[in-house]
């Protein structure tokens, strides 16, 4: 009777634990598909980006939008150069001022000469000038300083007129793409005498296209611009600081 029972048990076990076990399999599986679909749905998204935006670009038309393009490509061009050229035009003045007045205490002016002339950088050049005229008068030596500290900031300051230039360039292009594409549509509601939601969409797309695509680009350049013009201040204050130095030294020196 026992065995019998047991039996019975057994059984019933088997018969409810069966269907639970394929439910779980099933509902394992199904979560394994549906990752595996957002998986390929999110890849196909990624994949898809890029071609919507060059689906995009070409819908804008290429006469505007090429030139849009254009502005980016020489406003990054210019901005790089720009960066690249003042982060190695910074220098140490705190340390270079420190070594021409060891120079000028150990070796004199010859010496201060010589650790300018190894000295990369806006700052060292402006100092060469003073100690070269440092013979002369304290007044031929600042003149020189401030002299050369202009045609040094002329420098720093090369070619970021461009890339204001390109940023309201490119916006101008992008509301001049929206003009004539709302030209296009209402040429073609003239056309067919009818104000028909087909005809106004096409020019419509342009105008909104370009707009947008110029806006993108003005606010890339802006960024860059923003920085340049940051970094230009910096060394600019730097090169009045340390002129100061320098003039405090030789007035030492004369001393």
């Amino acid at each position: 009777m026992k065995n019998l029972f047991s039996l019975i048990l057994l059984v019933a076990f088997m018969t409810v634990s069966a269907p639970v076990s394929y439910a779980a399999s099933t509902a394992d599986a199904a979560a394994m598909e549906l990752q595996d679909d957002t998986t390929t749905a999110d890849e196909t998204a990624s994949l898809g980006f890029h071609q919507e935006l060059k689906k995009r670009f070409i819908e804008g038309g290429p006469g505007f939008m090429g030139i849009v393009l254009l502005c980016l490509i020489l406003g990054l061009a210019i901005a790089i150069e720009r960066i690249i050229y003042l982060n190695l035009s910074t220098t140490n003045s705190k340390k270079l001022t420190q070594d021409v007045e060891d120079a000028l205490t150990s070796g004199g002016l010859a010496a201060a000469k010589e650790v300018c002339r190894n000295t990369k950088g806006p700052v060292a050049s402006i100092f060469y000038q003073g100690l070269d005229r440092a013979d002369e008068d304290l007044e031929a030596a600042e003149k020189a300083v401030v002299s050369y500290g202009g045609v040094q900031m002329g420098q720093l300051e090369k070619n970021v007129s461009w890339i204001s230039l390109f940023i309201a360039l490119a916006p101008m292009l992008g509301f001049m793409g929206t003009v004539i594409g709302m030209i296009q549509a209402f040429d073609k509601i003239e056309a067919a005498g009818d104000m028909q939601p087909s005809l106004v969409a096409g020019g419509i797309k342009v105008a909104l296209l370009t707009t947008v695509f110029g806006l993108i680009v003005a606010i890339i350049l802006q960024i860059f611009y923003n920085y340049i013009i940051a970094k230009i201040d910096s060394i600019v204050n730097d090169m009045e600081d340390a002129s100061i130095s320098l003039m405090d030294l030789l007035v030492k020196n004369k001393k």
